[in-house]
């Protein structure tokens, strides 16, 4: 919780510089944004691992396969490295690109998921060639 409220202390403290500053030097402020989300970032990671071990455990004990599993770990990394990137074009009036990015990501998260699809396709084959 407590880190919570730090990062949000320093969200609000960023933005308001941004707003100070991004009127006299557009430049100054973008790169106080970037600091900004990158300091923000860099504390989510902190967070992370625990989510990896019990991922792991997950994974062992549902006997779900190494590449399946690594799938879906791409997949939601693709997804929240987009939506940072894609905040940060709408912030800096780019939301065009930000658009694009979002169709490319989706597109990139169904490509990498194509293994997947291809064992579930079976699956359901398998299970309708028995019926």
């Amino acid at each position: 919780m407590d880190i919570i409220i730090k990062a949000s202390a320093l969200a609000l403290i960023v933005s308001v510089l941004y707003q100070m500053v991004s009127g006299r030097n557009k430049e100054i402020g973008i790169l106080l944004v970037v600091l900004g989300c990158s300091l923000i970032l860099m504390i989510a990671v902190s967070f992370i691992e625990p989510v990896f071990s019990f991922l792991r455990n997950l994974q062992v004990l549902s006997n779900l396969n190494e590449e399946m599993f690594s799938i879906l770990l791409k997949s939601v990394g693709i997804g929240l490295l987009t939506e940072v990137a894609v905040l940060v074009c709408n912030d800096m009036g780019n939301a065009s690109i930000g658009k694009t990015l979002q169709i490319l990501a989706t597109v990139v998260i169904l490509w990498i998921s194509l293994p997947m699809l291809n064992s579930l396709l079976e699956l359901i084959g398998e299970i309708l060639g028995k019926v």
